[in-house]
């Protein structure tokens, strides 16, 4: 994919944003509004992809489900996400599969089970290390003594972060310079030098990812993580995948090997069936309008969208699916 071409949809991502904003608004149907019902959508950091094709999202939400509003906003991602839903704090969630799956399980990040269902199975996540050329990172086992963001707190890009740290061999908490930032931070970081590498998990192209690569070019380096991705597989099952980082996404030398999560839209059980099934509907029927936003969307097919064990679907996005 060309610069030019991220440049234009990151152009179109912006404008739908624009028509997104608001006062948030809780509650399991959408609070009610002089204009209808609102609903919260929880997405990730503003440099990534939750973020702009939440924006997306929340504008086809209130073109075509009758009677609703949305609002996108930012947030730390997955695990943060999953519990604004299961508080209320939000109606819908952008989550990456191996967080959700956890909060099903009640293990990880979450204490008990949590009362969340999916939507549908979106499109993957690609695990996308970043290292400048002068720290010499080759790999994840490279990374002990360096200074690293592994993502927000409580974020989807801070699970996976330490659990490739520790598939390398390292300690997270001893082994290397931890620091949880959030991708805009962490890109500032590389480029201002506090930082030796970063961790993030998005879909492609990932905006704050590209700009890093642009404006460091030769300066900053993908890092290969084949090396980590069957001790992954063996420690936390077959959520993980191997995937490939074309060199036409970020206009990289050669394709670049990662680790594959998918993405899940997710929501409280409590919520109407009928409201899940309409959420089903649109991201099927209106997905030219969201990979209008950014390209991602385009992996969403009502045959991979109802693929979202071992996270339930809602019982009216089910029935959507038939």
């Amino acid at each position: 994919m060309t610069i030019k071409r991220v440049a234009v949809l990151l152009a179109a991502g912006a404008l739908l944003l624009g028509g997104c904003g608001g006062d948030r608004s809780a509650g399991q149907d959408g609070a009610q509004t002089s204009a209808g019902k609102r609903l919260s959508i929880a997405t990730g950091n503003t440099t990534g992809v939750y973020y702009v094709l939440g924006g997306g999202l929340a504008d086809q939400i209130g073109k075509n489900i009758p009677g609703y509003q949305a609002t996108a906003e930012a947030t730390g991602a997955s695990v943060e996400n999953i519990q604004r839903v299961v508080r209320g704090d939000a109606d819908i969630a952008f989550t990456l599969a191996d967080s959700a799956a956890d909060a099903v399980a009640g293990k990880g990040s979450f204490t008990s089970p949590q009362p969340i269902r999916a939507v549908a199975r979106l499109y993957d996540n690609y695990t996308q290390v970043v290292a400048t050329t002068d720290s010499g990172v080759k790999s994840v086992a490279d990374l002990k003594d360096r200074r690293v963001s592994t993502g927000s707190p409580n974020s989807g890009t801070e699970v996976i972060a330490l659990r490739l740290l520790k598939a390398a061999g390292l300690d997270p908490d001893k082994d290397v310079k931890r620091q949880s930032l959030g991708l805009p931070e962490s890109v500032q970081g590389i480029k201002d030098g506090t930082l030796d590498a970063l961790v993030w998990s998005g879909g492609l192209p990932t905006p704050g990812i590209t700009d890093l690569l642009t404006s460091l070019k030769g300066e900053v380096a993908f890092v290969p993580l084949d090396s980590v991705l069957e001790p992954m597989r063996r420690e936390h099952g077959q959520v993980y995948a191997g995937g490939t980082i074309a060199k036409d996404v970020y206009g990289t030398p050669a394709d670049v090997s990662t680790i594959a999560v998918p993405n899940l839209l997710v929501v409280n059980e409590k919520m109407e069936p009928a409201l899940a099934g309409d959420l089903a509907r649109l991201l099927v029927d209106h997905k030219a309008d969201l990979e209008r936003v950014h390209p991602a969307a385009g992996d969403i097919t009502r045959e991979n969208a109802q693929k979202t064990d071992p996270v339930p679907l809602h019982d009216g996005a089910r029935k959507y699916y038939g």
